[in-house]
């Protein structure tokens, strides 16, 4: 038990005024930039915060502060923060002092602390600026952030389908058409960053105890989730611009896939295959790049096409899904990285072979050139690599390695082009 006499709460309460004081001429002296200025505040205020605590807590000080340029490291001393939690309820001191003092603790000291973070994915890399925080307005930013405009993987990935079902869709001899793979494009970004909108609003409560997802823009509350509802419904209202330039058919079938969209963040609190879900959704394109094109569709065709999505999305989500599996275990949410655990590398190669052979089938019942087969030996080749060299217990290739998806992507899209222009 901690005497209330032994510490004025007032010395603790008045801790920044006190120590940031007498520094004020010697920053303006050394003209310190703001990180190192930053950096020097909080050194010196956890120092003193630490001796004043340690003293009155009759905790040897000098196990606890090197005398020399101190680390604010010294302050995760399991012990001090157990007697200063006591106090701190003890005395009524308002717990933004002591989450100050938690605070400073996880800031890393070394150089070679910060880098085996930065090469884990836990902090950014040295330099990293998003093009939103340097291009685009301040109230704009959270809504492009909420997009992930920055992050323009997952347009790819939902575009690629797309494109190869619109270039499928093209007569023999001649190049897809451009103006769909146009309006596709821009309705795989509109459609993407609804999804993330939609996924960040459901998932708010789960994204704040998640490493990777807290700083989000609704999960951090930079945005409030009324302000995402409006500009999702503005997303919509444009996707439907886009949706009405195409054929009936098509209208109705784009339409249908909003159920899977609305519905594809809740998977993850039921089963274990929320990529499985997440397959049949971002491959919607499939079929609805051919119905855009032809009016209707082929079974034959956009079938295998559409299956070989599914079974492409398993093996790079999967992949994706390693990095969050500590946080998922925490929060109780359920992943295929997960469900598969030590067996992952088994089930994705299966899930990539499907994939491969599933184009294959739909090239030959499309009667496709000789071309689209040599180029489908590269994309297998991609796919292996990345099957066989990922660490799975390394955020950082996980995302490498889910990144490089865009490039299979790319490699299947130059074999139905080429393949339908030599056919």
């Amino acid at each position: 038990m901690v005497p209330q006499s032994d510490v004025d709460p007032r010395r603790v309460r008045s801790l920044t005024r006190s120590n940031f004081a007498p520094y004020k001429l010697t920053i303006s002296k050394l003209k310190l930039s703001p990180l190192n200025m930053a950096s020097f505040l909080l050194r010196r205020a956890s120092c003193s915060a630490t001796r004043i605590l340690s003293s009155s807590l009759a905790l040897p000080t000098a196990t606890l502060i090197p005398k020399s340029n101190p680390s604010p490291n010294f302050i995760y001393h399991h012990y001090l923060l157990h007697h200063f939690t006591q106090f701190s309820r003890q005395n009524k001191i308002p717990s933004p002092y002591l989450g100050f003092i938690k605070e400073i603790s996880n800031i890393p000291s070394t150089k070679e602390e910060k880098e085996h973070k930065r090469n884990n994915g836990e902090l950014p890399k040295r330099g990293e600026k998003s093009w939103i925080d340097v291009y685009l307005p301040r109230q704009v930013r959270p809504y492009a952030h909420l997009a992930r405009l920055d992050k323009p993987i997952g347009t790819w990935l939902l575009a690629w389908p797309c494109m190869w079902s619109i270039s499928l869709a093209a007569e023999p001899g001649s190049v897809p058409n451009f103006k769909m793979m146009a309006l596709f494009g821009c309705g795989a970004l509109l459609l993407r960053g609804a999804g993330c909108t939609i996924n960040d609003l459901l998932d708010r409560d789960i994204d704040t105890k998640v490493e990777r997802t807290k700083l989000r823009p609704v999960a951090s509350g930079l945005l409030t989730p009324f302000q995402g509802l409006c500009f999702l419904g503005f997303q919509l209202f444009l996707g439907l611009g886009i949706l009405l330039q195409l054929n009936n058919y098509s209208r109705i079938l784009g339409a249908s896939s909003l159920l899977l969209v609305f519905s594809y963040p809740l998977m993850k609190r039921f089963t274990f295959w929320p990529q499985a879900y997440l397959g049949l959704t971002f491959n919607w394109g499939a079929l609805l790049g051919w119905s855009a094109v032809k009016g209707s569709l082929d079974p034959a065709i956009v079938i295998p096409l559409y299956a070989s999505g599914v079974f492409w999305t398993l093996v790079y989500d999967t992949i994706y899904a390693h990095q969050d599996k500590e946080d998922d275990l925490k929060v109780g949410v359920k992943s295929t990285a997960l469900r598969f655990g030590d067996s992952t590398k088994e089930w994705i190669t299966g899930f990539g072979t499907a994939c491969i052979s599933s184009l294959a089938l739909c090239g030959f019942d499309a009667d496709i050139g000789w071309s689209f087969y040599a180029f489908l030996a590269a994309a297998s080749g991609q796919l292996a690599w990345q099957i066989w060299t990922v660490d799975l217990s390394c955020r950082a290739d996980c995302n490498r390695k889910f990144v490089s998806n865009k490039w299979f992507g790319v490699v299947v899209f130059s074999g139905i082009l080429f393949g339908r222009l030599w056919s």
